[in-house]
Protein backbone atom coordinates (compact mmCIF):
# COMPACT_ATOMS: atom_id res chain seq x y z
CA UNK A 1 0.00 0.00 0.00
CA UNK A 2 1.18 3.46 -1.03
CA UNK A 3 1.89 6.02 1.53
CA UNK A 4 -0.97 8.80 1.69
CA UNK A 5 0.00 11.91 3.84
CA UNK A 6 -2.93 13.03 6.28
CA UNK A 7 -3.60 16.89 6.19
CA UNK A 8 -6.58 16.96 8.16
CA UNK A 9 -8.64 15.08 11.15
CA UNK A 10 -11.94 14.42 11.19
CA UNK A 11 -13.29 13.76 14.66
CA UNK A 12 -16.64 11.37 14.76
CA UNK A 13 -18.80 11.13 17.93
CA UNK A 14 -20.69 8.44 17.42
CA UNK A 15 -23.21 5.97 19.67
CA UNK A 16 -21.81 3.30 21.43
CA UNK A 17 -24.22 0.76 19.54
CA UNK A 18 -23.30 2.30 16.13
CA UNK A 19 -21.74 0.01 13.60
CA UNK A 20 -22.23 1.63 10.60
CA UNK A 21 -20.73 5.00 10.79
CA UNK A 22 -17.12 4.03 11.10
CA UNK A 23 -17.30 1.94 7.87
CA UNK A 24 -19.28 4.16 5.85
CA UNK A 25 -17.10 7.28 7.11
CA UNK A 26 -14.09 5.44 6.09
CA UNK A 27 -14.96 4.62 2.54
CA UNK A 28 -16.47 8.14 1.92
CA UNK A 29 -14.19 10.48 3.57
CA UNK A 30 -10.79 11.91 0.73
CA UNK A 31 -7.72 9.43 1.23
CA UNK A 32 -5.98 12.76 3.07
CA UNK A 33 -8.73 12.63 5.76
CA UNK A 34 -8.05 10.47 8.73
CA UNK A 35 -11.01 9.55 10.30
CA UNK A 36 -11.17 9.47 14.65
CA UNK A 37 -14.00 8.70 16.37
CA UNK A 38 -15.54 8.87 20.50
CA UNK A 39 -18.58 6.99 21.73
CA UNK A 40 -21.17 8.05 23.47
CA UNK A 41 -23.45 5.63 25.53
CA UNK A 42 -26.11 5.21 23.76
CA UNK A 43 -27.48 1.31 23.14
CA UNK A 44 -31.03 1.68 22.20
CA UNK A 45 -33.41 4.21 20.20
CA UNK A 46 -35.12 5.51 22.73
CA UNK A 47 -36.08 9.35 24.15
CA UNK A 48 -34.00 8.21 27.49
CA UNK A 49 -30.97 6.72 25.79
CA UNK A 50 -30.94 10.27 23.63
CA UNK A 51 -30.46 12.03 26.94
CA UNK A 52 -28.08 10.16 28.33
CA UNK A 53 -25.42 9.89 25.87
CA UNK A 54 -24.59 13.56 25.71
CA UNK A 55 -23.72 13.69 29.40
CA UNK A 56 -20.60 12.65 27.51
CA UNK A 57 -20.55 14.76 25.17
CA UNK A 58 -17.70 17.26 26.81
CA UNK A 59 -15.79 14.28 27.67
CA UNK A 60 -15.49 12.51 24.50
CA UNK A 61 -15.14 15.69 22.73
CA UNK A 62 -12.06 16.43 25.16
CA UNK A 63 -10.51 13.61 24.23
CA UNK A 64 -10.84 14.00 20.60
CA UNK A 65 -9.02 17.53 20.33
CA UNK A 66 -6.28 15.12 22.66
CA UNK A 67 -5.97 13.79 18.77
CA UNK A 68 -5.91 17.58 17.87
CA UNK A 69 -8.78 16.75 15.43
CA UNK A 70 -9.78 19.79 13.22
CA UNK A 71 -13.35 19.44 13.85
CA UNK A 72 -16.11 17.53 15.74
CA UNK A 73 -19.25 16.21 14.20
CA UNK A 74 -21.58 14.41 16.99
CA UNK A 75 -23.63 12.69 13.66
CA UNK A 76 -26.50 11.08 15.45
CA UNK A 77 -29.49 12.57 14.08
CA UNK A 78 -32.25 11.65 17.08
CA UNK A 79 -30.31 12.70 19.72
CA UNK A 80 -29.30 16.42 18.51
CA UNK A 81 -32.80 17.59 17.74
CA UNK A 82 -34.48 16.02 20.67
CA UNK A 83 -35.34 19.37 22.48
CA UNK A 84 -36.42 21.23 19.55
CA UNK A 85 -34.96 24.07 17.52
CA UNK A 86 -32.07 25.37 18.84
CA UNK A 87 -30.71 22.44 20.72
CA UNK A 88 -28.41 21.15 18.53
CA UNK A 89 -27.05 24.86 18.58
CA UNK A 90 -26.64 24.02 22.18
CA UNK A 91 -24.47 20.70 21.76
CA UNK A 92 -22.18 22.32 19.54
CA UNK A 93 -21.68 24.92 21.63
CA UNK A 94 -21.06 22.61 24.43
CA UNK A 95 -18.25 20.51 22.19
CA UNK A 96 -17.16 23.52 20.85
CA UNK A 97 -16.37 25.01 24.53
CA UNK A 98 -15.09 21.82 25.45
CA UNK A 99 -12.73 20.80 22.87
CA UNK A 100 -12.01 24.36 21.66
CA UNK A 101 -12.77 22.94 18.00
CA UNK A 102 -14.61 23.47 15.30
CA UNK A 103 -18.24 21.89 15.40
CA UNK A 104 -22.17 20.28 14.24
CA UNK A 105 -23.74 17.74 14.78
CA UNK A 106 -26.22 15.48 12.07
CA UNK A 107 -29.25 17.53 12.82
CA UNK A 108 -27.80 21.09 12.18
CA UNK A 109 -26.40 19.56 9.04
CA UNK A 110 -29.47 18.46 7.94
CA UNK A 111 -31.23 21.96 8.28
CA UNK A 112 -27.72 23.55 6.14
CA UNK A 113 -28.19 20.84 3.65
CA UNK A 114 -31.61 21.10 3.00
CA UNK A 115 -30.87 25.32 2.64
CA UNK A 116 -28.41 24.62 0.54
CA UNK A 117 -30.26 22.64 -2.47
CA UNK A 118 -33.21 25.07 -1.89
CA UNK A 119 -35.61 22.40 -0.85
CA UNK A 120 -38.62 23.51 0.96
CA UNK A 121 -40.89 20.69 1.60
CA UNK A 122 -39.47 17.33 2.38
CA UNK A 123 -40.25 13.21 2.71
CA UNK A 124 -39.11 11.33 5.79
CA UNK A 125 -37.75 7.98 6.18
CA UNK A 126 -36.50 6.90 9.53
CA UNK A 127 -34.84 3.91 10.95
CA UNK A 128 -36.59 4.54 14.31
CA UNK A 129 -40.06 3.78 16.18
CA UNK A 130 -43.23 5.91 15.36
CA UNK A 131 -42.64 7.27 19.57
CA UNK A 132 -39.36 8.63 17.92
CA UNK A 133 -40.87 10.61 14.88
CA UNK A 134 -42.86 13.73 16.48
CA UNK A 135 -39.72 15.26 17.50
CA UNK A 136 -38.15 14.72 13.91
CA UNK A 137 -41.48 16.23 12.32
CA UNK A 138 -41.12 18.76 14.73
CA UNK A 139 -37.78 20.14 14.50
CA UNK A 140 -37.98 20.28 10.90
CA UNK A 141 -41.11 21.96 10.45
CA UNK A 142 -39.58 24.75 13.46
CA UNK A 143 -36.67 24.96 11.22
CA UNK A 144 -38.91 26.03 8.38
CA UNK A 145 -39.76 23.19 6.41
CA UNK A 146 -42.95 21.18 5.56
CA UNK A 147 -43.15 17.65 5.97
CA UNK A 148 -45.57 15.93 3.54
CA UNK A 149 -45.09 12.74 4.57
CA UNK A 150 -42.81 11.02 7.22
CA UNK A 151 -42.73 7.01 7.97
CA UNK A 152 -40.66 5.01 9.97
CA UNK A 153 -39.10 1.27 9.86
CA UNK A 154 -39.84 0.88 13.60
CA UNK A 155 -36.18 -0.45 15.41
CA UNK A 156 -35.33 0.36 18.32
CA UNK A 157 -32.60 -1.90 19.10
CA UNK A 158 -29.31 -0.05 17.39
CA UNK A 159 -26.88 -2.79 17.06
CA UNK A 160 -30.07 -4.08 15.48
CA UNK A 161 -30.98 -1.73 13.16
CA UNK A 162 -26.87 -1.95 12.03
CA UNK A 163 -27.22 -5.76 10.85
CA UNK A 164 -29.71 -4.85 8.23
CA UNK A 165 -28.76 -4.31 4.93
CA UNK A 166 -28.84 -0.99 2.16
CA UNK A 167 -31.78 -2.72 0.70
CA UNK A 168 -34.53 -2.08 3.76
CA UNK A 169 -33.00 1.67 3.60
CA UNK A 170 -33.94 1.99 -0.16
CA UNK A 171 -37.46 0.31 0.35
CA UNK A 172 -38.32 2.67 2.34
CA UNK A 173 -36.82 5.50 0.64
CA UNK A 174 -38.83 5.04 -2.47
CA UNK A 175 -42.15 4.36 0.11
CA UNK A 176 -41.80 7.48 1.71
CA UNK A 177 -41.69 9.73 -1.55
CA UNK A 178 -44.59 11.87 -3.07
CA UNK A 179 -44.38 14.06 -5.87
CA UNK A 180 -44.29 16.96 -4.06
CA UNK A 181 -41.42 17.11 -1.69
CA UNK A 182 -38.45 18.54 -3.11
CA UNK A 183 -36.09 16.31 -1.67
CA UNK A 184 -35.95 12.95 0.64
CA UNK A 185 -33.84 12.65 4.13
CA UNK A 186 -33.36 9.33 5.87
CA UNK A 187 -31.86 10.14 9.46
CA UNK A 188 -30.11 7.27 11.57
CA UNK A 189 -26.81 7.13 11.70
CA UNK A 190 -27.14 3.49 12.04
CA UNK A 191 -28.92 3.06 9.29
CA UNK A 192 -27.15 1.95 6.18
CA UNK A 193 -28.56 3.93 3.78
CA UNK A 194 -25.66 6.40 2.26
CA UNK A 195 -24.86 3.81 -0.16
CA UNK A 196 -28.15 3.93 -1.65
CA UNK A 197 -28.41 7.80 -1.89
CA UNK A 198 -27.08 8.02 -5.62
CA UNK A 199 -29.28 4.66 -6.98
CA UNK A 200 -32.50 6.45 -5.70
CA UNK A 201 -32.02 10.03 -6.62
CA UNK A 202 -31.69 8.40 -10.15
CA UNK A 203 -34.49 7.01 -10.08
CA UNK A 204 -36.94 9.59 -8.05
CA UNK A 205 -35.67 12.25 -9.50
CA UNK A 206 -34.58 14.65 -6.14
CA UNK A 207 -32.21 14.81 -3.94
CA UNK A 208 -31.87 12.38 -0.93
CA UNK A 209 -30.12 12.95 1.86
CA UNK A 210 -28.74 10.59 4.16
CA UNK A 211 -27.26 11.09 7.74
CA UNK A 212 -23.60 9.68 7.38
CA UNK A 213 -23.61 11.85 3.86
CA UNK A 214 -24.98 14.60 5.60
CA UNK A 215 -22.34 14.88 8.61
CA UNK A 216 -19.60 14.29 6.59
CA UNK A 217 -20.27 17.27 4.22
CA UNK A 218 -20.63 19.21 6.68
CA UNK A 219 -17.92 18.05 9.05
CA UNK A 220 -15.61 18.69 5.51
CA UNK A 221 -17.06 21.92 4.99
CA UNK A 222 -16.12 23.02 8.21
CA UNK A 223 -12.59 21.74 7.47
CA UNK A 224 -12.54 23.50 4.16
CA UNK A 225 -10.52 23.16 0.96
CA UNK A 226 -12.59 19.95 -0.28
CA UNK A 227 -14.19 19.69 -4.04
CA UNK A 228 -17.07 16.68 -4.39
CA UNK A 229 -16.79 12.73 -3.23
CA UNK A 230 -18.49 11.13 -6.38
CA UNK A 231 -21.16 7.63 -5.56
CA UNK A 232 -23.03 9.03 -2.53
CA UNK A 233 -25.57 11.48 -3.96
CA UNK A 234 -25.73 15.24 -5.22
CA UNK A 235 -25.01 16.77 -2.18
CA UNK A 236 -21.42 15.39 -1.40
CA UNK A 237 -20.42 15.34 -5.27
CA UNK A 238 -21.72 18.83 -6.35
CA UNK A 239 -22.22 21.22 -2.91
CA UNK A 240 -19.01 20.43 -1.02
CA UNK A 241 -17.21 23.52 -2.20
CA UNK A 242 -17.35 26.35 -0.37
Amino acid sequence: MSYVKKTHRFGLLTPSSNTVQEPEFSAALPATVSLHTGRVAYRDITPEEQMRCVLELETESRKLADAEVGVIVFAATAPTLAKGKGYDRELIKRMQDAAGRPATTAATAFVDALRRLGAEKIAIGAPWSKAMDKPMVGFMEASGFEVVNSEVAGYVAGVELGRTGPQAAYELGRRVDRPDADAIIMPGGNWPSMTVVERLEQELGKPVLANNAVSIWAGLRLLQGYDGISGYGALLRDHLAA
